[in-house]
């Protein structure tokens, strides 16, 4: 005898009070998860009580924040080591590439951010139907194995597959899925969770190069590296032992790349805008240690530049404090504007003291973006394909993110310095902040608003 039940699933993202509310079938859910499976089964294995309605987000407890820890791990991992790209712009610079340009050495690290950019549009539609645990640890393992070839790696092309797609390739699968996580454990603080898992960034962000600038002296570039991969070994494998998902998967429609949420025109116009921010968003990132060093500030010293920024973008938790209160379109906008006029300014830093104050500003206001902007994907349509639509945004702004460095280091290398990179950049981070604002336009009604 067979007794038709209905699963409720809660939105991804959001806050419970404005949550869509979509109603399947439990058969077709459960078929989506495997023909044979009990429903007991798919309590244990998604963290529920069969008598607790797995749509209410628990919002805190001892699991729920393990999922945060290890969201943060991947984050430290993941981002945090990418973004220290900085520190091997500059070595490739002065040791290992000395014979390429800025702009052709800088093809390395944007790519690597791409490729994590692209590949999240696969890794979200695979998490949304189930496929979680193995290609986490998959990636994981990738990621791991090339930080130690890139130890042996004497070439360009070397560097380009091993850094370049192999980083970005592992980064990729991580990353969508991990951001995704958070929202089936968070809904009322879902800002808040996001915002202390990408302080996992910020601190790879000041570890990997504070750590490069004692070790290479020390031990070499060589070493260094092979210490990095077993930092990593150690954090991502701990990660792959507390994440866990809370919902079940849903066998969604609409293909990897579904067309028809760009249907919604304020998803259409969110997704412009990240690509504008994008084309500037990376570049005082990447040649902040090279521009300190031409104004003769101390090689030593310019690996602690890079941390300095990335120590102040550890703050980010306050925007997500700030978020649920106010909405994360209206946070991002006030930070990221704020990021724009400092990256216009950067180029005019004489000395030390106002290089540091330039950093200490940007990594602030930096890290209020990159944490916050899955927020609105998750409100832009129906919840359970919340992973689908943050990956095609994700993929989208790739596009600014493999330019955007290039970009400016050809600009630097024409004109002779940073001055008209700084404009640029600038000029499409605000840019990008005044289309931020028409996607809330067009979703809320009015130009200032909860999002």
């Amino acid at each position: 005898m067979f007794v038709e039940k209905s699963l409720r699933i809660e939105a991804l993202q959001g806050n419970g009070s404005d949550a869509l509310v979509t109603i399947l079938p439990y058969d077709m859910t459960r078929a989506a998860v495997s023909p044979e499976i009990s429903d007991e089964q798919v309590s244990q294995e998604h963290g529920t009580n069969p008598d607790e309605a797995p749509d209410e987000a628990p919002d805190g407890g001892l699991r729920a924040w393990l999922v945060v820890f290890a969201a943060a791990l991947v984050m430290f991992s993941t981002l945090g080591f990418i973004l220290s790209w900085g520190i091997f712009q500059a070595y490739y610079e002065e040791n290992l590439l000395l014979h390429y340009s800025p702009s052709t050495i800088a093809w390395i690290g944007s790519t690597q951010y791409a490729l994590a950019c692209f590949l999240s549009l696969a890794a979200g539609r695979m998490f949304d139907l189930g496929h979680f645990r193995m290609p986490f640890f998959a990636a994981s393992c990738v990621f791991v194995a090339c930080t130690f070839l890139i130890a042996e790696c004497t070439q360009f092309w070397q560097l380009f597959l091993t850094q370049g797609i192999g980083l970005g390739l592992g980064c990729g699968i991580m990353w969508n899925p991990v951001v995704i996580v958070i929202s089936h454990w968070f809904s009322k603080r879902h800002n808040l969770a996001l915002s202390i898992s990408g302080v996992g960034s910020a601190l790879g962000t000041i570890a990997f190069p504070v750590a490069a600038q004692n070790l290479i002296p020390s031990i070499g570039f060589r070493w260094t590296v092979r210490v990095f991969g077993f930092i990593l070994m150690a954090t991502l494998g701990a990660a792959n032992i507390l994440i866990k998902r809370r919902l079940p998967p849903v066998d969604v429609r609409g293909g990897l790349f579904n067309l028809k949420e760009f249907r919604n025109k304020a998803f259409t116009v969110y997704c412009i805008s990240g690509f504008i921010i994008l084309l500037g968003l990376d570049t005082v990132l990447t040649y902040l240690s090279v521009s300190a060093v031409a104004i003769g500030v101390s090689k030593d010293f310019s690996f602690y530049i890079l941390a300095i920024a990335n120590a102040a973008s550890a703050l980010r938790v306050l925007s997500g404090l700030m978020a649920d209160k106010i909405g994360a379109i209206n946070t991002m906008a006030i930070s990221t504007t704020i990021t724009g006029i400092v990256t216009i300014a950067w180029p005019f830093a004489k000395n030390e003291s106002q290089l540091i104050a330039i950093a200490a500003i940007y990594g602030f206001s930096f890290g209020a973006y990159v944490s916050l902007y899955p927020t609105p994907l998750g409100k832009m349509g129906q919840p359970e394909d919340t992973g689908g639509r943050v990956g095609m945004f994700m993929s989208f702004i790739a596009l600014g993110g493999v330019a955007g460095p290039p970009i400016s280091g050809a600009i630097s290398t024409a004109t002779g310095g940073f001055i008209a990179a700084g404009y640029y950049s600038g000029g499409s981070i605000i840019f990008g902040v005044a289309l931020l604002l028409v996607a809330q336009y067009l979703h809320l009604g009015r130009l200032w608003g909860k999002f």
